[in-house]
């Protein structure tokens, strides 16, 4: 019972957790299956880390989603993500300002 109280006070002590980063760590995922595990495509694969603003990024997802720019995928995919997380992983793999 000692552990378990031991446990419960560092979970605790540790603060919460961001949702946000929480809530990027899943979406890099559903990006890391085709660009790679940091961005870096292959393959055929465009490269998404750093090659683009977070405006330029974003615009491109909206692109996508509107069928405004051909892809293979990226129009089904792109449409299955909330402008919100469409920042989120802007913020991840946008080029530094």
């Amino acid at each position: 019972m000692k552990l378990k109280t031991a446990l419960c006070f560092l979970l605790l002590s540790a603060g919460p957790v961001s949702a946000q980063a929480t809530d990027t760590q899943l979406l890099i995922g559903g990006c890391q299956g085709c660009h790679g595990v940091s961005g870096q495509g292959g393959h055929g694969i465009p490269s998404i880390k750093a090659n683009h603003s977070r405006d330029e990024f974003i615009a491109l997802m909206r692109a996508f989603s509107a069928n405004e720019r051909p892809a293979t995928v990226m129009g089904r995919i792109s449409r299955g993500y909330t402008q919100e997380q469409i920042a989120l992983l802007a913020a991840h793999y946008a080029r530094p300002q």
